[in-house]
């Protein structure tokens, strides 16, 4: 993306198998502590937030991630 692309947060269902991806992202904690559980997710989190790469787009999924909870 480039710098001078402005895009928004998408909230609305964008998978086209999101049921199909909760269980694999589901899987994907099997056999793992709950620490390593939590620094995958860290990790998966990380990667995902640089391939975005658009802080503004970010910064909007924190505070949408903090109003949810």
């Amino acid at each position: 993306m480039s710098n001078t692309e402005t895009t928004t947060l998408q909230l609305q269902s964008n998978l086209p198998d999101g049921d199909g991806f909760y269980d694999e992202l589901l899987r994907a904690h099997e056999g793992l502590s709950d620490e390593q559980s939590e620094a995958y997710n860290a990790r998966l989190i990380l990667i995902l937030c640089n391939h975005i790469g658009d802080r503004k787009v970010l910064s909007e999924a924190l505070a949408a991630a903090r109003i949810a909870s």
